[in-house]
């Protein structure tokens, strides 16, 4: 890989979203890369904002991605994926889990969720994947294995072999959920 992998994943608090990003940082050291990643939590809570950005390659001196530089983004929720569109470049994918999670300005009635924000998406990007991971996760026993389930999607989509996603996945996810989530992660590789 001659130039970085630039990914950002952009979810709410309790989605999963560190432990994918810390199974997609050592994919990226399993392949032989040099891997940075940052973090920054919105509300230390569930239901705040989190994003990771998640650099790898022959070599990386920042983990912090500019505007319009990242060849991905992995939202776990659709309003987060709308709020960081500006990251994606010209030509990136951007990964939906195509779940609504209101957040509090929506939940004490000071602001709606915006209707229509898939459509909205697709009309400014060519390439949209919309994924119901929620419910590939909860087929695979475990609703909180969504998380997975995208990074499953992601995999497929990326050039690197899924054999070095399965390592990962095995040394960052814990022994007692680690069969479903090889479950989830191969109903997002093959969906």
């Amino acid at each position: 890989m001659s130039k970085p992998l630039d990914l950002l994943l952009v979810g709410v608090g309790g989605q999963g979203t560190i432990l994918a990003s810390k199974v997609l940082s050592q994919v990226g050291l399993e392949a032989g890369y040099d891997v940075k990643m940052s973090e920054i939590h919105g509300m230390a809570q569930r239901g705040g904002s989190v994003v990771t950005q998640v650099r790898m390659g022959e070599k990386v001196y920042s983990p912090t991605l500019e505007l319009a530089s990242a060849d991905a983004i992995l939202a776990f929720e659709r309003l987060e994926g709308l709020r960081y569109l500006s990251y994606l470049k010209p030509g990136g994918t951007i990964i939906i889990n195509d779940q609504a999670i209101a957040p509090m300005p929506v939940l004490i009635g000071a602001a709606e969720y915006p209707e229509n924000i898939l459509e909205y998406i697709r009309s400014r990007l060519e390439n949209v994947v919309v994924v119901d991971a929620l419910q590939k996760a909860v087929d695979c026993g475990n609703a909180k294995a969504a998380n997975v389930v995208l990074l499953g999607v992601l995999a497929k989509r990326l050039p690197l072999d899924k054999e070095i996603w399965v390592k990962a996945l095995k040394a960052k996810v814990p022994e007692k959920l680690l069969e479903i989530n090889l479950a989830a992660f191969e109903a997002g590789y093959e969906g």
